[in-house]
């Protein structure tokens, strides 16, 4: 939004604005909604003919009304304080629209971490030092370094340990780093030596985020506060990082070119993650893959096997392939893959029929349009219309009215932009699906059941008319959270016998820093600036992941990524905000673990798990021997020249538990684990077993005793398959349960999921 400078005219500027004790109660701040088009042709802009509409006021105590701001983007219109008879002389003036009483609000987060359960008093923030001097490396599209989410206000020095540097590039000076920033270097040779030119107008050879992807990805991470961020009025609040006192150091791998969509050349996101290794990093994001090869040929995977070996915990998208199976990206065992989930926060325009029925529907305009007694449109008796099929819609006989499309099925708004019509209400089961980008067009999405409510409204009456309000933000949103429609599933194709995804994070509509120079939000035939933006995708889900397993690293220094890993898994719920199950809500129906992995991340409970599942890179070792992985391939991946393969085992010490089908709808397997107590006081588990129809599961002991912290428990668990003639829920899974540690007496509860799965054709 762009201020125009308190400017009034010579009698404005005379008079004080000091309202009398007595009259103070008539006064208040209003926000005025003016129809643009209604401007006389004596004033050269809107803001001369506002500040005269003020000025030609009056009142019986003669105070004058008070201008405040001029709105040239947000809503056309201003702010004022008025009183009682001003506000009925404006609402007689022409090209008044509508006033509104300025509102006032609490603070509030922009939801993820609120969401998450982070409570800067209580729980993961906290006890895990709000993530205070962990190092988190993001290799992305670069930074926007000037972001309030990178100021370092109130940040201690720079860990001693960090050996990384901040270099200077095109527009981007070593000096932008700070205590928050602490490191930026850029790889981009790879490209270049196919030829590519990275020069402007198509990126920045250098730190600098041309996309606005990386500066979005480590914001959400391990962003500082900032207060009063939005989307042109939607989600309002503190914007901040789930690690906000952690160190972000930024390896930009991803380019636009000028000759194709960004990539990353997979040499230069080796030397990205080999560089944030020898720069001390302790976590690396990576919200990007490569087509899955057998795990040698992955870059991501060769070096995050390396940096696990280091202690570096490594999260990775799950990719954007769903809602099919086998689409997982990024599905090596010792990478944390994460899926995406929706918060409850939704964004809306409230819509009034002219018999008073009201109506909420799904908006993200980014104007404050104000529609007041508007007539609507409905193309009822021909069908074409009524569906607002291509060419259907005459320009002249919706000019200036709402258009209202019953579509038959998903919703399109070429035509209704085509005709010129001045807004519409689209009925559609499609909305929960729209993005922010699709509104370049002011319009409502409403449900099938509310659509027919304005249909019957508009046949029935003789002059239909309707009120929309845009840009209101929603929360509480029910069921939440849902996986979200493109989060990828499993199975893995390289390891189907490790679940995957590994659990699930908020990646929808998520607000976070972007980069302010580069339009985002399509309106009519132009893009709208902004320094926050929402964005979706599992890009956006792993962020999240990093930022609580950063708390959890800083509460528990000593602990692998496999335990950091495990915690999250263990501890993760699996009902939304209904206490129903997770839904997938591209089918409605309840979600499965290959759909969300172990369920939801939930910081709080993942800071004391109880027990973990731990991992050492031999047990890795042994899983690749198991896959019968040749010599080379197992050197390449471990960069050991001597080990051996006769502990090869496919069972890794997951938290998880996945039976395969092939061909065939009945099996057996026993998994062995090693449980390990995190906790220092001794403790007792019980074993509980979910189990659904068609699967059978016994566990040996069933009762586990640990001495102490680091104390380890053995145990067997016997997991039969009969589906019979059971009709599967998808074409990739056969049915699920869940193994249950119950600590006796106390509070830790360690859950595992247990999936029968059809498995593809492993290539190795």
């Amino acid at each position: 939004m762009e201020f125009t400078p308190y400017r009034l005219l010579f009698l404005f500027l005379a008079i004080s604005t000091a309202i009398p004790t007595s009259l103070a109660e008539d006064w208040g701040t209003y926000i005025i909604h003016m129809d643009k088009s209604a401007m006389p042709m004596t004033f050269s802009s809107h803001h001369d003919w506002y500040i005269s509409t003020l000025s030609s006021m009056s009142s019986s105590d003669g105070i004058l009304p008070t201008h405040l701001y001029t709105y040239n983007h947000v809503l056309d219109g201003f702010s004022a304080v008025l009183s009682g008879e001003h506000l009925d002389q404006l609402e007689k003036m022409t090209g008044h629209l509508a006033t509104y009483p300025d509102s006032y609000g609490k603070l509030h987060t922009t939801h993820t971490p609120k969401f998450l359960g982070l409570n800067k008093n209580s729980g993961s923030w906290p006890e895990g030092k709000f993530g205070d001097d962990m190092i988190i490396g993001i290799l992305d599209s670069g930074v926007w370094p000037e972001s309030e989410s990178f100021l370092d206000k109130g940040m201690g020095p720079v860990p001693e340990r960090w050996r990384g540097a901040c270099e200077s590039g095109v527009e981007f000076n070593s000096s932008y780093c700070n205590r928050k920033l602490i490191g930026a270097r850029s790889f981009s040779k790879g490209m270049k030596q196919r030829g590519l030119n990275i020069t402007l107008p198509d990126d920045y050879d250098s730190p600098r985020d041309f996309l606005g992807h990386g500066t979005h990805t480590s914001s959400t991470a391990a962003g500082s506060p900032v207060r009063d961020a939005d989307y042109f009025g939607y989600a309002k609040g503190t914007a901040s990082g789930i690690a906000p006192k952690a160190r972000i150091a930024m390896y930009k791998v991803f380019f636009f070119t000028d000759m194709n969509d960004p990539e990353a050349a997979a040499s230069d996101v080796l030397a990205g993650m080999d560089q944030a290794m020898a720069d001390g990093v302790d976590l690396m994001s990576l919200s990007l893959g490569f087509f899955e090869t057998t795990f040698e040929q992955n870059p991501i995977a060769v070096g995050a096997f390396a940096a696990m070996e280091k202690g570096i915990f490594v999260a990775c998208s799950a990719g954007n392939g769903g809602p099919h199976g086998y689409t997982i990206f990024n599905g090596a065992p010792w990478i944390s893959t994460i899926g995406a989930g929706t918060i409850d926060r939704d964004y809306a325009a409230d819509v009034t029929l002219g018999n008073g029925i009201k109506i909420r529907g799904k908006s993200v305009f980014p104007e404050d349009l104000f529609i007041s007694n508007v007539t609507l449109y409905f193309g009822h008796g021909n069908e074409s219309k009524a569906f607002c099929d291509s060419n259907s819609l005459d320009p002249q006989e919706v000019a200036g009215k709402i258009v209202f499309c019953d579509f038959p099925s998903e919703y399109d708004q070429d035509e209704v932009e085509r005709v010129g019509a001045a807004a519409a209400i689209f009925s559609t089961d499609s909305q929960i699906f729209l993005k922010p980008t699709d509104f370049y067009i002011p319009f409502v999405a409403v449900s099938r059941k509310d659509g027919n409510l304005v249909k019957d409204y508009i046949i029935k009456s003789e002059n239909p008319v309707v009120d929309i309000k845009f840009q209101k933000t929603v929360l509480g949103a029910k069921p939440a959270p849902q996986v979200a429609w493109f989060s990828s599933r499993g199975p893995g194709r390289r390891a189907p016998m490790i679940l995957k995804p590994d659990i699930l994070a908020p990646g929808v509509d998520i607000l976070a820093a972007w980069v302010p120079n580069r339009g985002f939000a399509p309106i009519a035939d132009d893009y709208l600036l902004t320094d926050y933006a929402l964005l979706s995708g599992t890009s956006m889900a792993s962020p999240h992941a990093i930022g609580v397993a950063a708390l959890l690293k800083s509460a528990h220094p000593d602990w692998s990524p496999a335990a950091i890993r495990s915690a999250m898994m263990t501890t993760a719920y699996l009902q939304d905000n209904t206490q129903g199950p997770i839904m997938d809500m591209t089918t409605g129906v309840a979600g499965t673990p290959l759909d969300f992995g172990a369920g939801h991340i939930n910081p709080n409970m993942a800071m004391g798990p109880g027990l973990i599942y731990d991992i050492e890179a031999q047990d890795y070792i042994n899983f690749l021997c198991g896959l019968n992985y040749t010599s080379k391939q197992i050197k390449i991946i471990t960069r050991r020249s001597k080990f051996s393969c006769d502990q090869a085992n496919l069972d890794l010490n997951y938290p998880s538990f996945m039976v395969l089908l092939n061909n065939t709808n009945t099996t057996s397997y026993t998994f062995k684990r090693v449980l390990t107590n995190v906790e220092n006081t001794n403790s007792v588990y019980h074993a509980s077993m979910k189990q659904p129809s068609g699967m059978k599961v016994s566990v040996q002991p069933s009762v586990v005793s640990l001495a102490g912290k680091y104390s380890k428990a053995e145990f067997n668990m016997t997991v039969e398959i009969n589906l019979g003639d059971v009709r599967t829920q998808s074409d990739y899974i056969g049915n699920f349960g869940y193994l249950t540690w119950w600590e006796a007496n106390g509070k830790h509860v360690v859950r595992s999921p247990i999936v029968a799965a059809i498995a593809p054709i492993i290539r190795t």
